[in-house]
């Protein structure tokens, strides 16, 4: 059976965290559950340790502050490659991805090496959007697509599982991104190296508490980070991670 690690990124999710674990325990029994809090004032944190009392395979990783989703997905990364997963899946907190989805990642993810929860495919959708939210999400996936090559549909969204061996083969310190736009840069090195994908249908919902922390600076900063990937597309910057037993 494949090793598989579950990341949730957080930060004041403490309402959904309580939640959200059960829910993932219920669709995945053998998975670790790794929490990713960036020091949230509510006691996320201390939430997540009075869970994992009496569920060991829940894990936490706290960090100093408020870094962004990028890095702390990135971290996530990093110890699934460490710790010799073979699958990670990454969700967000809030129940806009909802678990029930995860038995189709993972069946999906024997055929290709990234496995996304897609709005944009058929059968999917997002609920209770108004249209300059949707015109928004559309506009940022097309000018993703066309700058980096990318022929996934939905590239915004984080919901995905990762064959962790071609995470492996890249070289994360090179990432420029390190909010919501990394994201989309994810997808643009795993292409880069090779990966195979494939879009499962997925329903997003609404979060159930608390508030999102998208803003209007996550929207620019992705505009000007993706086509700063695109100046390393045409340039043809190196993604992979270099063998340095193959230089010696």
């Amino acid at each position: 059976m494949s090793r598989l690690l579950i990341t949730v990124c957080t930060y004041n999710e403490l309402e959904n965290i309580r939640q959200l674990i059960p829910d993932l325990r219920a669709v995945a029994p053998h998975a670790d559950i790794l929490v990713i809090d960036d020091n949230s004032p509510d006691g996320t944190s201390d939430a997540v340790k009075a869970i994992r009392s009496a569920d060991s395979q829940v894990l936490l990783l706290t960090r100093s502050g408020k870094l962004g989703l990028g890095t702390a997905m990135l971290s996530g990364f990093h110890y699934g490659i460490e710790h010799g997963y073979d699958l990670l899946i990454n969700l967000d907190a809030d129940f806009s991805h909802h678990p029930r989805y995860i038995p189709d990642l993972l069946t999906s993810i024997a055929f290709c090496d990234v496995a996304i929860g897609s709005r944009y495919v058929e059968g999917g959708g997002a609920v209770n959007w108004n249209w300059h939210r949707r015109l928004i999400s559309r506009s940022i996936n097309l000018y993703a697509r066309c700058l980096l090559g990318l022929r996934t549909r939905d590239n915004s969204g984080s919901f995905r599982c990762y064959r962790i061996a071609k995470l492996a083969e890249i070289d994360w310190a090179c990432v420029i991104s390190t909010g919501y736009v990394f994201l989309e840069e994810v997808l643009y090195r795993c292409r880069s190296v090779g990966c195979k994908f494939d879009e499962v249908p997925i329903m997003f919902e609404d979060r159930r508490h608390g508030v999102t922390k998208i803003d209007w600076k996550e929207a620019v900063a992705a505009v000007f980070t993706i086509l700063w990937l695109a100046g390393h597309r045409i340039r043809r910057v190196p993604v992979r991670k270099v063998d340095s037993a193959a230089l010696s």
